[in-house]
Formats: structure tokens, C-alpha cells, sequence
């Protein structure tokens, strides 16, 4: 049971990291993006060529190739749209393990003489040349 729970956490960590979330998603819209494409080519381009060879086209085919390159165009709209919306809600819950970060200590001062800003280690005034107080 416990091999099974070990192998389940390291699946998980692999699968979420954020390489493998951007390979996938580069995967599933270009395999949307290349319906496109063909769409793009056998609406469009294949009739224009034919025209050239002599072939007549109705309106009624005309509209038949513009409209299915429309339905291809909306397909490819709503999967990256849902993609989105999937790969939020897994960003989401991942973020709900995470523990905020600790603010950075600081590492600049402001001197008590001039107001400029100096390293925090200084003792001595970089514009001014003032010494500084020991227990700032």
C-alpha cells in the first residue's frame, strides 16, 4: 500500500510540474491548430486551384466551404478556451498546498541625515558622509 501511495505522489509531481503541463497543452493546440490548417486548405486553397482548372462553384458550395472553415475556426476557439479554464483550476488547487513566501529581508537603509538610500551593513554615509548611529 504504500509502494502504491509513493508511486501515486511521484506521478502526481511529475505530471504537474509546469514543463509537462506547457508540453501538453503545446501538443493539444497544435493538434487543434492543424484542423485548422487542413480546413484552411480543403475550403479554400482546393477551390481556388480548381478554378483555375475550369471547375464552377454554386454560392450554396461556397457558403458549404466558408462555413465549415468558420465551425473548424469556433472549434479550435472553445478547446484552447476550455484548456484555459482547465489549466486555471489546476494552477488554483495547486496553489492551495503552497505556503506563502517569507518576505525578503531588507537590504538597503535610509541614512538619518540625508534620507538616501545605503546598504544595510554601512556605518558611514555614502552621500553625506555622516557617521551612522550603531543601532540602526
Amino acid at each position: 500500500m504504500y509502494i502504491l501511495k509513493k508511486f501515486i505522489a511521484e506521478f502526481k509531481a511529475f505530471a504537474l510540474r509546469g514543463n509537462v503541463m506547457d508540453m501538453a497543452v503545446g501538443v493539444i493546440i497544435g493538434g487543434a491548430f492543424s484542423g485548422i490548417v487542413t480546413s484552411l486548405t480543403d475550403n479554400f486553397i482546393t477551390p481556388i486551384i480548381s478554378l483555375v482548372g475550369g471547375t464552377r462553384y454554386s454560392w450554396e458550395q461556397i457558403n458549404g466551404f466558408v462555413s465549415s472553415f468558420v465551425g473548424t475556426v469556433v472549434n479550435f476557439l472553445i478547446m484552447a478556451f476550455i484548456l484555459f479554464c482547465l489549466l486555471k483550476a489546476v494552477n488554483k488547487l495547486m496553489a492551495l498546498g503552497k505556503k506563502p513566501e517569507a518576505p525578503a529581508a531588507p537590504t538597503t537603509k535610509k541614512c538619518p541625515y540625508c534620507c538616501s538610500e545605503i546598504p544595510i551593513e554601512a556605518v558611514k554615509c555614502a552621500h553625506c558622509a555622516s557617521e551612522l548611529p550603531k543601532n540602526e
